[in-house]
């Protein structure tokens, strides 16, 4: 069986791992005064933060037709794929995982199973590029689902905001609280586990920074993780030389996170994203 995996652009992969493993990854759209933009394509992400602060409105996000994903399945299925696993962000965040059952169902070329990653950004990306590793090594998606389960139980992602603003822009938070914490210097901390969101307030950048690490030794060891920044890649180094005794050998990824999500928790943030050993 050839089974071929899709996600959609919040996973945050590398390009590399992406064309390596040969993962469809579906663009989402943002919209910055009227125009779309398609994510990663019709915008660099660079571009997204640097314009961020200035843009005359707040951006707003949109998920893709079904007939995109159908049009991806059925391509899939031309390129002799029997089998389609499609991961998606969280349906606690996103209709995309929504909308992709939706195509699956009206999808006739090929089977198609959708899977809610329960995740964000590369919580999302790691189960994608797992479930591609173990489609190359020859299994199905019966044989790929426990081991995304179990993966997901494993699954953390947190991170430091630098603002509340784009919060508030954005109508996730309520503008009294968003100005009261800009006028104490709150700092946002934001944790997401198996479907769950969770927030935090630390008082100072410092103390955000250090919380991170806490929350590393508490579920220390790893076998996967990587750094997760907006526009903060010089503050995503320098922790990375103040933890990178709890992250696994080799080479650690940095990753910006991408502009769905960014449009939410602004530029100068800094996190990672991890999958436990246990």
């Amino acid at each position: 069986m050839a089974v071929r995996i899709v996600t959609d652009s919040t996973c945050d992969l590398p390009a590399d791992v992406v064309a390596r493993h040969r993962i469809s990854v579906v663009p989402l759209y943002i919209n910055v005064g009227g125009r779309d933009y398609l994510d990663g394509i019709d915008m660099t992400r660079e571009e997204f933060y640097t314009r961020l602060p200035q843009f005359s409105g707040h951006p707003t996000t949109a998920v893709p037709s079904p007939q995109k994903f159908h049009a991806i399945y059925d391509a899939l299925a031309d390129e002799g794929a029997t089998e389609v696993l499609s991961i998606h962000i969280s349906t606690a965040l996103s209709a995309v995982v929504n909308v992709a059952n939706s195509a699956a169902r009206e999808t006739t070329s090929v089977p198609v199973t959708v899977v809610d990653s329960r995740q964000l950004s590369l919580g999302t990306g790691f189960l994608a590029e797992t479930a591609a590793r173990l489609a190359e090594a020859g299994a199905s998606i019966a044989e790929i689902l426990p081991a995304l389960q179990d993966q997901i139980r494993r699954t953390r992602v947190f991170a430091a905001l630098d603002t509340l603003e784009f919060l508030r822009r954005s109508g996730r938070m309520n503008a009294v609280l968003s100005t009261i914490g800009e006028l104490l210097q709150i700092k946002p901390f934001l944790k997401m586990y198996d479907g769950t969101t969770a927030a935090e307030r630390v008082r100072t950048r410092r103390g955000a920074m250090q919380r991170l690490a806490e929350l590393l030794r508490e579920h220390f060891p790893y076998e996967k993780a990587a750094l997760l920044h907006s526009g903060a890649a010089d503050r995503a180094r320098e922790l990375l030389g103040e933890v990178r005794d709890l992250l696994p050998e080799g080479e650690i990824w940095l990753e910006q996170i991408n502009p769905v999500l960014g449009a939410h928790i602004g530029p100068g943030v800094v996190g990672f994203a991890c999958v436990a050993k246990s």
